[in-house]
């Protein structure tokens, strides 16, 4: 077979096939080539003889740092013919981590509890990263070879025999991305050719658009494609978009976006793609004719923001902006609240208003919880260790309600009561205890105290972060469970909750927030968030409720704590 590589500085490129070494020959743009039968290889770069894996690797079987081996996509055998895809509009997304998911943490493990997710009503499993990165544990944000599936979870084989059963389940799937940073160990891209420039908060940037970036980008490109195409993916997340830095005409999420829809008509089923970007700029979402970049949704954490001030109270860092009288009732019609509008966090005006005539809300992802917001904070404790049951009620029907795209975070629909902590499992032990004094210095500026924060390289924290599949069938969780099923039903049976046009999205508050009427259609959702009944001007036929709530004739009394949702004719 024809063994490829670029490396556009190298005088000299080997490639080690099997334990033997063979000479490459320099092509054309700094490609090298040699035709070799064998299973495993590296390539060793000028006189040195140190073996590195392929950088556009699709099998890592003994990690980063070791050989790759061939992968043939045509070996495996699909049974998903009969899919065409799922649209994002109208559907509802479930993030999950493989590791963590289930107690053997693989891709076949996943495959036995899709049957809860198909019950629940979801229609999109969003995966965290799954591609190649040092250690057995971690979140997958530290990947080093993008084109590789973990090889703990199961390799490239068990993610196609994941897509093919959840294809058969009716289940589209997004898998997360980062193209915007590599891992600190195992990244070797920059010793084959000017891969890196710059840095985001992370480690080193991409080199998107200085000398040499052609080739860069398409090894961007050609990666995503592979994933959607080769894999059978339904849909992209990339990862803080706004570390992607590309001053060229053509960015590369426009471009990105232009060959995704070019596959997308070749393949003839939709393909999504789902922007993280803290930049509140509509550019990301609007179409390419009307001068965006084409990508077809992002996530909304300005609606996370303003929900978790409004149920836990809490108003600092990022969130003291949000504490501003009317912030949910903002973000639920304009999506973004920083609009232009001044950002305390940030000590500058911040964001772009969003055109609600024509920029649909399914473009936008609300959650009550996801990865970050849980695993980021210092002990990764859920909202369910924070707030009653009635208030994760409220916001979840705030969520399912809204005129977004909902998704959720694994065992938040049964109100999991265990944490989702931030875990690795770097081998090199320098490495290891860097990553957990960073850690802890990075909390103790926030007032925590070093023992509050779980150890990350303990396997006892990714442990701890592990569903218990025992609790939806509790009392507590239970009727959480059916919370989550009933609103997912009704966002299916009343097209009112699946209206994208935000200029008709009505949301009021009193002064002090501590409740909510938000209007769909002829649909009235009434959440008390207050520890006090409330009697709101709401009245119809109901469709979901939690706390007992009062429904007369012309108003309804609400408990504390509780939320009703009618119907008004």
């Amino acid at each position: 077979m024809m063994f490829r590589v670029w490396a556009p500085s190298a005088e000299r490129v080997r490639v080690r096939v099997d334990g033997t070494d063979h000479e490459m020959t320099a092509a054309a743009d700094g490609w090298w080539q040699a035709d070799v039968t064998g299973t495993d290889y590296a390539f060793l770069l000028g006189d040195d003889d140190r073996p590195l894996p392929d950088p556009r690797s699709l099998r890592q079987p003994h990690g980063v740092h070791e050989a790759s081996r061939v992968y043939d996509h045509s070996a495996f055998e699909w049974t998903d013919q009969p899919w065409t895809g799922r649209q994002l509009p109208g559907g509802v997304v479930y993030e999950l981590h493989v590791g963590t998911f289930t107690e053997a943490g693989t891709f076949d493990a996943v495959i036995d509890r899709l049957g809860h997710l198909a019950d629940l009503g979801v229609t999109h499993v969003e995966l965290l990263p799954v591609n190649s990165f040092d250690g057995t544990a971690g979140w997958g944000y530290d990947g080093v070879l993008w084109g590789a599936a973990h090889e703990p979870y199961g390799g490239p084989d068990g993610l196609k025999r994941l897509v093919d059963a959840c294809h058969a389940r009716g289940l589209a799937v997004v898998l997360d991305v980062v193209y915007n940073h590599l891992g600190p160990s195992g990244a070797y891209l920059d010793r084959f050719g000017p891969y890196f420039a710059g840095r985001t908060d992370w480690g080193a940037g991409l080199n998107l658009d200085g000398p040499g970036s052609d080739e860069v980008r398409r090894y961007v490109l050609d990666n995503a494609l592979g994933w959607l195409r080769d894999f059978h993916l339904d849909g992209l997340r990339l990862d803080a978009v706004h570390a992607l830095v590309d001053k060229r005409a053509v960015h590369l999420l426009e471009e990105l976006a232009t060959e995704v829809e070019a596959l997308s008509a070749a393949l003839n089923r939709p393909l999504t793609l789902i922007a993280e970007s803290d930049q509140n700029d509509p550019k990301l979402v609007t179409t390419r004719d009307a001068g965006g970049y084409g990508l077809h949704a992002q996530w909304s954490d300005d609606l996370h923001h303003a929900l978790h001030v409004r149920l836990t109270g809490e108003t600092t860092g990022y969130y003291t902006d949000f504490a501003e009288p009317g912030a949910l009732a903002k973000t639920l019609r304009e999506a973004f609240f920083h609009a232009g509008t001044w950002s305390s966090f940030r000590s500058r005006t911040h964001g772009r208003p969003l055109d609600r005539r024509v920029a649909p809300g399914h473009r936008f992802l609300a959650y009550l919880q996801d990865h970050d917001q849980i695993g980021n904070r210092a002990t990764g404790d859920r909202l369910s260790a924070t707030v009653s049951p009635g208030l994760l009620a409220c916001g979840a029907a705030v969520v399912f309600c809204s005129p977004f795209t909902p998704m959720l975070f694994m065992g938040e629909e049964w109100a999991a009561e265990t944490p989702w902590q931030f875990f690795a499992s770097f081998p090199d032990p320098e490495l290891a205890e860097a990553v957990r004094t960073g850690r802890r210095r990075e909390f103790a500026r926030h007032g925590w105290g070093e023992t509050d924060v779980p150890d990350p390289m303990d396997p006892a924290t990714a442990a701890r972060s592990r569903l218990d599949w025992t609790e939806p069938g509790k009392p507590g969780h239970r009727e959480i469970l059916g919370l989550y099923r009933t609103l997912i039903r009704l966002r299916r049976s009343y097209p009112e909750l699946t209206d994208p046009r935000l200029d008709r999205v009505v949301a009021e508050t009193p002064p002090d927030d501590s409740w909510l009427i938000l209007h769909r259609g002829g649909l009235r959702l009434a959440c008390n968030f207050a520890a006090k009944p409330v009697e709101l001007p709401v009245a119809g036929e109901v469709l979901a409720s939690w706390g007992n709530p009062a429904v007369g004739g012309e108003a309804t009394v609400l408990p504390a704590e509780s939320f009703v949702l009618v119907a008004t004719r």
